[in-house]
């Protein structure tokens, strides 16, 4: 039985139409001189951008351009991509990959098991940790781990107006198998809550365990949104104002759709970044156009609420 078969109604329902309509990838790589050109069709769910924008950054691709199209039940994507050296793509198996993440079987992961961003759950516990950042932390958060008998594998912090948010792979450190022990984990969940809260923060901490896959950005996403980070009123005294994003947001009332452009210093995975925010949000992108092309990155997006 397919791993999506007690899913609601309405998700058996996609997962129909996607199998009636399977996702069309195609790779260009001579309409443009100085890109590679995916185009991508398929039907539309929630998260389905998303999950094409998520495979590219995995890749290391550097997105160019994009253009987004979405209409009813179903969208096309046409993204100008290169490598990190700014060279056309010559890898058959990107089409394949993309293809892969948006057929019935996407729920699984499958097709980016061997993605940078992606651990698998058979391999590694997954330890989420979040709370006040200060100098110091992430050493004391490794050092509990190995008085634990845990061997971290991989982890990933982000920090962003005083808060942090982590994602780390430990294993058993004497047989490298992932750790299920209830009580163990729990001991690691109160030791590592300890340590995030200090002499000082008593109630915004936060830990959590868990044994399934895991997309270790997407997952940071949607720490800092749960966390609310955005709502401190703090700025980096190194941050220079020219280097500030502008954001204007304008309401199509008549139309029934909100207009945002951006526009900032370019930097890797910027799309990434600013896709996951609307989904976390719950928007859904119906039209977009983004250039990336020279040190600032326009881009403009029209969405609904979900």
């Amino acid at each position: 039985m397919d791993s999506w078969a007690s899913l609601p109604v309405h998700d058996e329902y996609q997962k129909l139409v996607i199998r009636m309509n399977p996702p069309r990838v195609s790779i260009d790589n001579t309409s443009s001189r100085k890109a590679t050109l995916i185009k991508v069709d398929s039907s539309n769910r929630h998260g389905s951008l998303l999950e094409v924008v998520q495979v590219l950054t995995d890749l290391n691709l550097i997105i160019r351009r994009a253009y987004i199209s979405s209409d009813g039940e179903w969208f096309m994507d046409v993204f100008h991509v290169t490598d990190q050296n700014g060279k056309k793509l010559c890898d058959d198996g990107v089409g394949e990959r993309i293809q892969q993440s948006l057929g019935p079987r996407a729920r699984s992961f499958r097709s980016l098991r061997r993605s940078v961003g992606v651990q698998a759950a058979a391999e590694h516990t997954t330890i989420e940790l979040s709370g006040r950042d200060r100098p110091g932390l992430l050493s004391e958060v490794f050092a509990v781990l190995t008085d634990l008998k845990c061997n971290v594998v991989a982890a990933e912090v982000w920090t962003h107006n005083s808060r942090m948010a982590s994602v780390v792979y430990i294993t058993d450190d004497t047989s490298g198998m992932p750790i299920d022990d209830p009580d163990w984990l729990a001991k690691i969940k109160q030791l590592l809550l300890y340590v995030l809260k200090g002499d000082r923060d008593k109630h915004s901490a936060n830990t959590a365990v868990s044994m399934n896959s895991t997309h270790k950005e997407r997952r940071l996403h949607q720490m800092m949104y749960a966390d609310r980070d955005f709502d401190l009123n703090y700025t980096s005294c190194s941050e220079s104002y020219q280097s500030r994003p502008l954001v204007t947001v304008e309401n199509c009332v008549e139309k029934g759709y909100t207009v945002v452009n951006l526009r900032c210093p370019d930097r890797p995975k910027l799309l990434f970044d600013t896709v996951c925010t609307l989904t976390d949000m719950q928007y859904v992108v119906y039209h977009g156009t983004i250039i990336a092309e020279e040190p600032e990155a326009y881009q403009a997006c029209r969405w609904k609420p979900y």
